[in-house]
């Protein structure tokens, strides 16, 4: 077929709107080369391989891989407005499939992880509303294997993008595997799991250019964003610091969804799960996350590594809120609803475990790679909502792991097999490792062979639900009110925290290159809060005036601040787990430096030394203090608060290395504690330091003062005369 010819066919593409020639215009005009069309498929073949002709109505339409068009590309088909997703959706399923084989053998999303063993000990019995085994013995403990991850980028990207944490954890009850699947934060972008491949596509690098690399300051993903209003209260959630965390072992864990509990009498209560860090919550400001990226892209994993290696094993709270049926018609929300929360001033959380993660992994590949989730992992008395997005969940997270792991039998690699017995007729298989005996292979069975029947009393049993309705694809009314939980979370947050989440907007929407987008984002935040989207608007330069998104529902401005949802109205005073880097000059005071390290360890925290060299420096005292980073590759970006030790001598040296300036002004400009030893104030005049309540003499004598300020965390009040809004 000539080049003409199949000019005047067309083509298809997505959703884009394709020119096709007719053939009443004129020859000039159908001689003309065909202008590039961005297209999926350059061609529409029939069953003789034919291009079949199309007209432009069709030729702009989704279809699926058959060439079905597609009516709703929005919403999964489901009994009812709020009911399950049904098993003959064949768009959600071939969307979802097709987006689960894309990428082998690394995951598709997740992909970045490090993860640890421990325990699950159960402090407060849930016997009266669950079934299940893990929740009846106060005291037991469960073997658990926890994953935490970045989303967007692949496994070699660094650990400090500003990003969503997965938090997924594999409990290894009596009665089978449980999955607890979620992320550091409580909502999530989209209602419906047909939307998920959209979000991820638009967040992952631009295919044509296969950057930027776990990022999502790029025009495709905020393109996606700026069209689904859905999305606006997990996008203050992801601009704000819950997406820069300091550590993995300092950083919540949520299960997203509503599930539902069910005690031996078949009655339901619907349970969230909320996992709290016992070291409490930390965060990095933007400027060192991007520095810490450079210096070291392994950070957290490090860390994470590091700490368990020492001893330092870090554990978090498990807690629930719990509510039933009248709460769940009362709420303000949907309780399906997976972009919404329930407030922990409306429902508060009740501490029923404790996780503590204490032996690493002895390979990687084997345990952290090869684990596979599956949020359909329940045991008996733990079930399911007909939530839209955790539904798709079920069905998407079990394909892709036969894809990833390479077939059905990924159950049995050692760190996804069950510690509790295991018993059926599912047989052969791609990597089948059992050696699967006897004639039987089927059940019932009256011949003789094994024994397996159901278990009416043990087995696990939905919740028997009435549900009734029509068959359809359509999004509750009761999901419409995209803005106000939004609203509410950035009205809870404290003015630093506001400013961060400011500036991370502007910065993101500064790299998207298409006015329209950055326009319309600016509708969706004046949606929100008028004063913010000024406030992006201002930084963006952008002076027009700004018109709200259409919207169902207006934000509601009654609903009171949570003070739960920020990190800063909830810090404690504490070092513990922290580290502090100590730049060390040659005639260093040797007895300030061994006060230094005596009362940091009492804190609970590392003491760790830097010098121009590796071998370290001469004290006063003539004895030698070993560094543990040469200045180039110790930057303070890696330390939680610092010192400075010196003497004159020591200071000429430092004071003549760009490096050391450098180290003090990004401690200063960062926010952190700085002690300065008498002899080191002039390098911290050259850096720029201004005196205030992060500002400390060191003496040897009296460390009360520095301990009380590395406790109390960053110095928020610097931060307008470091980095002016």
């Amino acid at each position: 077929m000539s080049k003409q010819s199949m000019s005047r066919r067309g083509v298809l593409a997505g959703a884009a709107t394709i020119p096709v020639i007719e053939p009443a215009q004129s020859e000039a005009k159908a001689a003309a080369p065909s202008p590039e069309v961005p297209s999926i498929n350059k061609t529409v073949q029939g069953n003789g391989g034919e291009l079949h002709p199309l007209s432009s109505e069709i030729s702009a339409t989704l279809t699926t891989n058959q060439g079905v068009p597609i009516g709703d590309n929005q919403n999964s088909l489901r009994i009812g407005e709020r009911g399950p997703t049904t098993l003959e959706d064949f768009v959600l399923r071939e969307k979802i499939t097709h987006f689960d084989h894309e990428r082998i053998p690394e995951r598709v999303v997740h992909a970045r992880g490090t993860a640890a063993h421990g325990y699950f000990e159960l402090t407060d019995s849930l016997a009266d509303v669950s079934k299940a085994d893990i929740f009846q013995k106060v005291g037991e403990r469960t073997p658990v294997f926890t994953r935490f991850s970045t989303v967007a980028g692949n496994r070699g990207s660094t650990d400090m993008a500003r990003d969503v944490r997965g938090f997924a954890v594999k409990f290894y009850t009596q009665e089978g595997n449980w999955d607890l699947v979620g992320n550091n934060i409580p909502v999530f972008f989209i209602q419906d799991a047909m939307k998920f491949p959209d979000l991820v596509h638009a967040v992952k690098e631009e295919p044509d250019r296969g950057f930027p690399q776990a990022a999502s300051a790029h025009d495709t993903f905020w393109d996606f964003i700026s069209l689904m209003p859905e999305s606006m209260h997990m996008i203050m959630w992801v601009m704000s610091d819950r997406a820069l965390p300091r550590s993995v072992r300092m950083m919540d864990g949520f299960g997203v969804h509503s599930f539902r509990l069910l005690n031996a009498a078949g009655k339901s209560t619907y349970v969230k799960f909320h996992w709290r860090p016992e070291l409490g919550k930390q965060s990095v400001v933007w400027d060192e996350a991007v520095k810490i990226s450079g210096a070291d892209p392994d950070y957290h994993r490090r860390d994470l590594w590091n700490a368990i290696a020492e001893g330092d094993f870090p554990a978090w709270t498990l807690s629930v809120q719990l509510f039933d049926e009248e709460f769940a018609k009362s709420f303000d929300f949907d309780v399906l609803d997976s972009t919404k929360l329930i407030p922990e001033e409306v429902i508060p959380l009740r501490v029923i475990g404790r996780m503590v993660l204490d032996r690493n992994p002895t390979n990687v590949f084997a345990e952290t790679e090869q684990v596979a989730f599956c949020t359909s992992h329940v045991v008996p008395g733990i079930d399911f909502t007909n939530d839209p997005l955790l539904q798709g969940r079920n069905f998407s997270y079990l394909d892709t792991q036969l894809k990833r792991l390479g077939g059905p039998n990924f159950h049995q690699i050692p760190i996804n097999a069950p510690r509790c017995p295991m018993h059926n007729f599912q047989r052969d298989g791609h990597m089948q490792m059992s050696k699967q005996e006897g004639r039987i292979s089927y059940n019932p069975s009256a011949l003789d062979g094994p024994n397996l029947n159901e278990n009416d009393a043990k087995g696990f049993v939905s919740f028997r639900e009435h549900v009734q309705g029509d068959k359809l694809r359509v999004r509750s009314k009761t999901f419409s009110d995209h803005y106000s939980q939004a609203r509410q979370f950035y009205m809870s947050q404290t003015k630093p925290e506001q400013d961060h989440i400011v500036a991370a907007l502007t910065f993101e929407l500064s790299k998207v290159e298409t006015v329209e987008i950055r326009t319309r984002m600016l509708g969706h935040l004046v949606n929100i809060d008028d004063s913010l989207a000024k406030r992006v608007a201002d930084g963006l330069g952008d002076t027009d005036a700004i018109v709200n998104a259409q919207t169902e529902i207006k934000a509601r401005s009654d609903l009171k601040n949570s003070p739960a949802l920020s990190i800063l109205q909830n810090a404690q005073p504490t070092f513990k787990s922290r580290v502090l880097g100590c730049l060390l000059g040659e005639g260093a005071d040797a007895a300030l430096v061994s006060a230094l390290r005596t009362a940091v360890k009492s804190a609970g925290g590392t003491f760790k030394t830097i010098a121009s060299k590796i071998g370290g420096v001469v004290g006063s005292d003539g004895s030698r203090i070993p560094a543990d980073y040469q200045l180039d590759g110790g930057p303070s970006v890696l330390f939680d608060a610092v010192a400075v030790v010196t003497s004159k001598k020591g200071l000429e040296e430092l004071s003549r290395k760009v490096k050391a300036v450098e180290w003090v002004n990004d401690a200063f400009s960062h926010l952190k504690v700085v002690g300065l030893s008498p002899d080191a104030k002039p390098l911290g005049d050259m850096a720029g330091v201004k005196k205030d309540n992060g500002i400390i003499s060191l003496s040897a004598a009296g460390m009360d003062d520095f301990i009380v300020a590395i406790k109390g965390g960053r110095i928020w009040e610097r931060e307008p005369q470091v980095r002016p809004a």
